[in-house]
């Protein structure tokens, strides 16, 4: 297959890294094409690419005018969904910047239509390709740790002041972004609870909406998650903590993986906790546990092998890395975080979404915030 031709919708901070990415970075990739409402955007654009690179400002002419082949879209939160599925109304591939989208009503739309499309569709869930997370995921897949019993993700280290806050109206606001830490910062943290874990079934959520900002969404956060098999997780995030933590530690029955400052340790311990439980006759005894060093790798930028990989399946089916179909999944836990804390109640996994949306609805109504 010859290159594939790609447009960039949203050439912000994280769209004009993609558009240089596929100019440079990715072969099989051929940059035809950026949108954005910014003239100054726009320029940049032209200084940085040239003739050779078509400028658009509305996202629709791009769309028609028959320059691309596939889109990747890195425009503001509450468009991705939209623009995706106009993408595939017109037959292109699209990759989407994370979060998939606000609510997971909008994003099931989206699934959708790339499903019926038949076109290639990911997300920019990059973390899936650094090596620890990768191990992490390949041990308890394998059933060697054994059942998970607990996990507790304490990931602080999202630090935001005000300048961040006020560079934007759009920044921290029900209208413009539709939340805060957990829409904006804590996605690839919520997309590799669910990859690695799985997903619960229903969450006890703590927001704190402006506890360390000038802002009406949330910058603290406490959720508890139940899974059906007995297990439970916590996960603590802000953008107020100096320093941060990030620490994971997932306690199964042969052990507790611990990962910290990018290195993965397993507790290992010698017999399963549950055998050694019940069989144990010395009333004071304790597991005898080994600490193992797992070693990984990772090799290139995560961003870019996201977007090799996307034009891979163009070209040649290689299999995604990061399914787009998949961005539903950490949003879920997001919603359930959020709807529960709305309603100082538990919300249940999948999450009620005709309840979510009145809330979110009425947050937008009383939004300072713009798109």
């Amino acid at each position: 297959m010859d290159a594939v031709r790609t447009g960039v919708v949203g050439i912000g901070i994280m769209g004009s890294s993609h558009a240089k990415n596929l100019a440079n970075d990715v072969e099989g990739s051929q940059l035809t094409a950026v949108c954005d409402a910014s003239r100054q955007r726009l320029d940049w654009a032209k200084e940085t690419f040239g003739d050779k690179v078509q400028l658009f400002d509305n996202y629709d002419a791009m769309l028609a005018s028959g320059a691309i082949d596939a889109v990747v879209v890195a425009s503001a939160h509450y468009d991705h969904p939209r623009q995706a599925i106009a993408a595939f109304k017109k037959g292109l591939h699209v990759m989407i910047e994370k979060p998939a989208g606000v609510d997971t009503a909008s994003v099931r739309e989206m699934n959708e239509a790339a499903a019926a499309s038949g076109k290639v569709f990911s997300i920019m869930f990059n973390q899936r390709t650094v090596g620890v997370y990768g191990k992490l995921r390949e041990l308890i897949n394998s059933g060697e740790t054994g059942p998970i019993t607990r996990i507790v993700w304490i990931i602080t280290e999202w630090f935001r002041n005000e300048a961040y806050y006020k560079s934007g109206g759009w920044r921290a606001t029900w209208a413009g972004e539709g939340g805060g830490v957990l829409i904006n910062q804590c996605p690839h943290n919520l997309d590799l609870w669910q990859w690695i874990c799985g997903m619960p079934k229903r969450i006890r959520g703590f927001c704190h909406f402006g506890k360390h900002h000038d802002i009406e969404v949330e910058d603290d956060v406490t959720a508890y998650m139940e899974y059906e098999n007995g297990a439970t997780g916590v996960i603590i995030t802000s953008t107020g903590d100096a320093p941060g933590t990030n620490r994971l530690e997932i306690t199964c029955d042969r052990g507790k993986l611990v990962l910290e400052d990018n290195k993965l340790i397993w507790r290992r311990t010698r017999t399963p906790v549950k055998e050694f439980t019940k069989t144990t006759s010395d009333m004071w005894a304790k597991n005898e546990v080994w600490d193992i060093n797992i070693p990984s790798n990772s090799e290139g930028g995560p961003h870019v092998i996201l977007l090799r990989n996307w034009i891979n399946a163009i070209r040649k089916g290689e299999k995604l890395i990061s399914p787009g179909a998949e961005g539903i999944n950490g949003l879920s836990i997001s919603n359930a975080i959020h709807l529960s804390s709305w309603t100082n109640d538990w919300a249940d996994v999948p999450v009620d979404e005709k309840r979510f949306g009145e809330l979110l609805k009425q947050k937008i109504a009383t939004s300072r915030g713009r798109r």
